[in-house]
């Protein structure tokens, strides 16, 4: 009897799948064009079925593949060795929004904007949102510690775990934490599970703590005729003092390709690419609960903005004008995968050394035959890199012409105070160019731990590290 009919008889098999149609759906994510089938999807309903799966797993030495949405861009949740991908979608309950706490509670499966709606509803604010938050897990948020534009203000996902339920790869269920605001209690093994990509277990119930919601917030879109302009107004706007609640580069490229392939004509009617001088945009938010101060905050910004030669800046009047220019930001990496195909690299330094990074990335694309489009959360350091094939042969796409640019974009990071992935992960693609960052100690150590939760290897194998 083979190990999917023994699987059948620990857990109902209603749970379990191996038709062709579902492998398909659950062996590739929104990492490039990466395709690895599972041998079963299993979608449990129950955290005593994740448990059965898990020991089993371990026992038999079965690969298992915990998956979110399938929103991630380091092939964290690729089933590169076969085994099962456990799928968590069935766990989307919101459990309790404890208001006197200001707290929740709710399963791995809840979609980052559904639970956001959810606490704003009672005047809460939950503040991570990836670009993906209307699809992405809130499981596979903690699987990479998700930031987003609110991070530079608000900090990442990490910031607002209090508690987890674990389940480990030998079955066992535990919490990692406790749901009070302080906790010095042994090993902190709640951020230990956060941004450990499913290697260590399978999250089922997060507990987070959440802020009250800011009564207002304004828009600002900056355009300048330089990116470099761009990239240095970034660090003078903290400089003179401004707390903005996001802080977004783009450059002209990825605004041009929303405005290609995006439904409907947002770019136009936001007038974003009508001058054809422009280069880039800075997309600035102040939130908070005094509008008077926040009209300051901008009239600041706008002074920082006209020093480093900004040629506009527009304030979004309305909802709709707002909702408009954040759609753009948010879909640049999904129009960039609809124009060619591409490699992104989420690399971040510190903030006020983002003018060196651009311009190291822009001169090692001219070295190596490549387009490059750039964006992302300038007020933090981290630029999302997008890196086309454009007019590169297979050979040097998938060879070392290409993975010694990426590795020459990474060692200036690190000179510049950086690493390689602020937000995205290591997951499958970046593992070869951990090295880069870290040291053989590094290594041992996180090998270590891993043996420790996962001694049989068999949770989302080949990740991270080679």
């Amino acid at each position: 009897m083979d190990w999917i009919e023994l699987l059948k008889k620990k857990v109902d098999k209603n749970i379990l799948f191996t038709h062709d149609e579902e492998l398909n759906n659950y062996a590739s994510d929104y990492t490039e064009d990466l395709v690895h089938l599972p041998q079963v999807v299993a979608k449990p309903t129950t955290v005593e079925q994740i448990s059965e799966i898990l020991k089993f797993c371990t026992i038999n030495k079965i690969p298992v593949t915990p998956r979110g949405a399938g929103t991630g861009l380091s092939g964290g949740s690729l089933p590169v060795d076969g085994g099962i991908s456990l799928s968590m979608e069935n766990f989307n309950k919101i459990i309790d929004i404890d208001e006197d706490n200001f707290q929740a509670t709710v399963e791995s499966g809840v979609i980052n904007e559904a639970f956001q709606q959810a606490v704003k509803a009672v005047g809460l604010f939950y503040p991570p949102d990836p670009a993906s938050k209307g699809s992405c897990f809130l499981g596979g948020n903690i699987a990479h510690s998700s930031g987003g534009p609110k991070a530079l203000k608000y900090g990442t996902t990490k910031d607002y775990v209090l508690n987890l339920e674990v389940v480990l790869p030998t079955g066992e269920i535990i919490w990692t934490g406790s749901d009070t605001l302080k906790n010095s209690t042994g090993y902190n093994l709640t951020q230990l599970m956060i941004g450990s990509e499913g290697t260590l277990g399978v999250v089922t119930k997060i507990v987070f703590k959440l802020l009250p919601l800011p009564k207002h917030d304004l828009l600002m879109l900056a355009k300048f005729d330089s990116i470099q302009d761009a990239c240095n107004a970034v660090p003078q706007l903290f400089i003179a003092g401004t707390s903005p609640s996001a802080l977004e580069l783009m450059e002209r490229s990825a605004v041009a390709y929303v405005h290609t392939h995006a439904s409907g004509d947002t770019t136009t009617s936001l007038n974003m690419t009508a001058d054809p001088k422009t280069k880039a945009f800075l997309l600035i938010e102040v939130d908070g609960n005094d509008l008077e101060d926040l009209f300051s905050q901008c009239e600041q910004i706008n002074e920082v903005l006209e020093k480093n030669n900004t040629s506009e800046v527009q304030f979004a009047d309305t909802a709709e004008q707002k909702e408009k220019l954040w759609k753009v930001r948010r879909s640049i990496g999904e129009m960039v995968k609809l124009h060619s195909i591409y490699k992104e690299e989420d690399a971040v330094v510190k903030r006020a050394n983002l003018p060196e990074l651009m311009e190291g990335t822009k001169t090692i694309g001219k070295e190596y035959g490549f387009e490059s489009v750039c964006y992302g959360h300038a007020g933090d350091g981290n630029l999302h890199i997008n890196i086309l094939k454009g007019e590169l042969t297979d050979e040097q796409w998938n060879g070392p012409h290409l993975e010694e640019a990426i590795r020459k974009i990474f060692r200036l990071c690190k000179k510049l105070g950086g690493t390689i992935s602020g937000e995205h992960g290591i997951g499958l693609v970046q593992k070869k160019y951990m090295n880069e960052v870290l040291d053989p100690i590094h290594f041992t150590l996180m090998k270590g731990i891993k043996k420790t939760f996962d001694p049989s290897g068999v949770l989302n194998p080949k990740k991270i590290w080679e």
